[in-house]
């Protein structure tokens, strides 16, 4: 921020944009009188951030005006949250105070502005703090906690900071290099996923394209270009579906509103790398949303939405491996609609979103619009899968005894879980973690139904306790009196629930358990070569974030901490140094060309890191921006660096040999390792080599993809 008088085009400018707010908030507010506060938190701020400007150079009282209009346009909240918005800067930043809110604005508005103010103060704070950090002096960590503590308060805090940080995400082009990457670091890791849990997919999606805007600039123009030369394609196409479906929805007297939506460029980037697959291979690129009038009771709404989907698979072929029920089993954030795909007659699958518009409210606008909804009768009285997921945070917050980083871990894992549902033997619909196991099924029933154990039948076939569940399958859970938790379930169960549970089943005895990790830990060490000194069991306690050594023999005993963990943590081989004085780190083997950031190690070394890898982020929610710096002359004629191509193909004779003779002759490129194998008349794996740069193995892929048989080329890094 800086200091500048105002001239007559920022006094332009700012009633412009109050205006269009005031438009907005006019049809959201209920009365005059809702409107008047309105306008006096936009009178109060504006004089309070008078001749203040941001980094852009704009007067600072535009980003609290756009952070009001995400408030009440893309989240849907009313007045106190739309003056809130406008006010949340105002304690931070200058000399006005909390009472002074409360004086003015109420307790409500008050609550509201403090809970921002505190969330704020963390986050700028915590770039202040320098040097080596212990496991339980994570800032972030805490500043995720107490974002999530805000919601026994008032959940409207999250929202407005959730606009907040879009607005921010929105201007970031303003910050400098190594800030911005610790803000989208940041956003990725916490913001995100909270959006996304609380069913906000408008925000989510947005922060989610800048993140790979910034991160992965070159792949975030190659897909957007991608996508609107094929959209260009088939977008006649995709309206001569659209018609027949029109025709049949107007004969049955339904009132509809149909769009079209095209996948974004990081849900293909993120599906590309998930999947190993290319572009080309990303087949829902296409939906169709059918938007149904709402105004029927939860029964009928249901009834007309399974109508529609009759209607549908009476016009089109359905691919029914692909239909999701998310009105009769929700999902945890609120989400509710019948999702079916459906092949064109032009010879290509689209997805197709069933929604009333309630429910098209509550996937674009989330928790607001869901309990706005539950407040008129739409949604039951009882828990709803949001309200059980709110609740779930909170105990976890209240009870949970661990330092803040595996907190932080635990919630961010509990943010990005996606559910399945199964079925009990009576037909009941449950929902559960997708990749949980038959057990996790039984302790998500009752501790004394996982304790008891013994097998399962899924599908009517009898089936062992470790068995992974797929959305659909129909799960009995067979007992016996004489059962009871066994140590080697802990290493195929998923859930924290279940495993928990079954910790907690062990540390009756927990001693023997101490005594035998202490063996395991001195065993482990000495087969590494590293010695047992206090310095490697603080390095270990901080890796696996814990603070209690007795606790981590405890779990090295009961087989929660296995080798892995060992080897990343006192692994000598995690990174590869180069001749200009950085290390490049071997998790995401960075290139020339590559966009990347540098991790100031405690020791001062500079570790290089690819921008959109996972461990930067940690490295951010851990360490702040202060320990990031922007790497220059990352450029070399001469060098060498790893790179794994993934590959898949037709099985043909002399293939490998093609494509050896290429890497070796043509490129002239070392190959370090080779994988391929051919099954059912397909060949798969991959090629490890040393490359000189990006455009290098941009060029590799190129000439690999066109020999004959050759399908998929795709960089496998991370």
């Amino acid at each position: 921020m800086s200091i500048s008088k105002f001239t007559i085009k920022d006094y332009t400018l700012i009633k412009k944009e109050w205006e269009a707010l005031r438009k907005v908030a006019a049809e959201r507010c209920r009365d005059e009188e809702e409107l008047s506060v309105v306008q006096k938190a936009f009178d109060f701020a504006n004089g309070a951030h008078r001749n203040v400007r941001r980094r852009s150079g704009e007067p600072y009282i535009l980003h609290p005006i756009q952070v009001a209009s995400i408030v009440v346009n893309e989240i849907g909240l009313g007045y106190k949250s739309i003056s809130a918005a406008l006010l949340h800067d105002v304690v931070e930043d200058t000399d006005y105070t909390i009472e002074d809110i409360r004086n003015l604005f109420g307790d409500r508005i008050a609550l509201l502005v403090d809970g921002l103010t505190k969330i704020k103060t963390v986050l700028d704070n915590e770039d202040r703090k320098r040097g080596p950090m212990t496991s339980t002096e994570s800032i972030q960590a805490e500043n995720l906690k107490r974002i999530l503590l805000t919601l026994n308060d008032d959940v409207r805090v999250v929202l407005i900071k959730l606009a907040d940080r879009l607005h921010n995400c929105r201007t970031i082009e303003f910050m400098p290099e190594h800030k911005r990457d610790k803000i989208l670091s940041e956003t990725m890791f916490i913001f995100i996923p909270l959006a996304h849990r609380l069913g906000l997919y408008g925000v989510k999606s947005e922060m989610e394209n800048i993140w790979l805007r910034f991160k992965e600039p070159d792949a975030y123009k190659e897909i957007s270009e991608k996508v609107s030369r094929n959209v260009a394609e088939r977008d006649s196409e995709i309206n001569d579906f659209i018609i027949p479906i029109e025709t049949a929805l107007k004969q049955a007297d339904i009132p509809f509103v149909i769009k079209k939506r095209i996948k974004t460029p990081y849900s293909i980037w993120f599906k590309m790398r998930n999947k190993k697959v290319p572009f080309e291979q990303i087949y829902d690129l296409y939906a169709v949303r059918i938007i149904f009038d709402q105004s029927l009771d939860p029964d009928a709404e249901r009834r007309r939405a399974y109508l529609i989907y009759s209607i549908l698979i009476g016009l089109y072929t359905s691919q029914q491996s692909r239909f999701r029920d998310w009105i009769t089993t929700p999902k945890s954030n609120g989400y509710e609609a019948l999702h079916c795909t459906l092949m064109s007659r032009s010879g290509f699958w689209i997805e197709v979103q069933i929604r009333s518009r309630r429910m098209d409210d509550i996937a674009e606008k989330g928790i607001a619009a869901h309990w706005s909804y539950k407040n008129n009768g739409y949604i039951s009285e009882e828990d709803s899968e949001m309200d059980k997921w709110l609740k779930k945070v909170q105990e976890i917050l209240v009870s949970t005894d661990v330092n803040a980083l595996e907190l932080l871990d635990i919630i961010h894992k509990d943010l990005i879980t996606t559910d399945i549902v199964v079925f009990t033997p009576k037909g009941e619909q449950r929902s559960i973690q997708n990749g949980a196991t038959v057990l996790d099924f039984a302790y998500s029933i009752h501790t004394h139904i996982g304790n008891q154990a013994i097998a399962a039948k899924v599908n009517m076939k009898l089936t062992p306790l470790s068995q992974v569940l797929r959305s659909g399958d129909q799960v009995e859970i067979i007992t016996a009196e004489s059962g009871q938790p066994k140590v080697e379930w802990l290493q195929f169960l998923q859930t924290r629930h279940a495993r928990n549970i079954v910790t907690e089943f062990f540390r009756r005895n927990r001693r023997p358990l101490i005594e035998k990790g202490k063996e395991i830990y001195t065993e482990r060490l000495s087969v590494m070569g590293v010695e047992r000194t206090q310095e490697n069991l603080k390095k270990l306690l901080k890796a696996t974030m814990l603070n209690d050594a007795s606790e981590l023999y405890f779990r090295v005993g009961l087989g929660l901490l296995g080798p892995e963990e060992f080897r990343e943590t006192f692994s000598v081989v995690k990174q590869m140094p180069d001749s200009r004085g950085y290390v490049l780190s071997l998790c995401c083997k960075p290139l020339p060309g590559d966009p990347v950031i540098g991790f100031k190690a405690d020791d001062g070394t500079v570790i290089v890191h690819k921008k959109a890898c996972p461990e930067v982020e940690k490295l951010a929610l851990e360490y702040g921006s202060s320990r990031f710096v922007v790497v220059k002359n990352f450029e070399s004629e001469f060098e060498e660096f790893p790179v794994r191509l993934s590959i898949r193909g037709i099985d043909k004779r002399g293939l490998l040999s093609k494509i050896s003779q290429f890497i070796s002759l043509t490129m002239e490129i070392n190959i370090r390792e080779i994988h391929l194998g051919g099954k059912d008349g397909v060949m798969e794996g991959y090629i490890e080599m040393l490359v000189h740069d990006k455009n290098n193995l941009e060029a590799m892929i190129r000439g690999l993809s066109q020999i004959d048989g050759i399908q998929d080329v795709v960089r496998t890094d991370i």
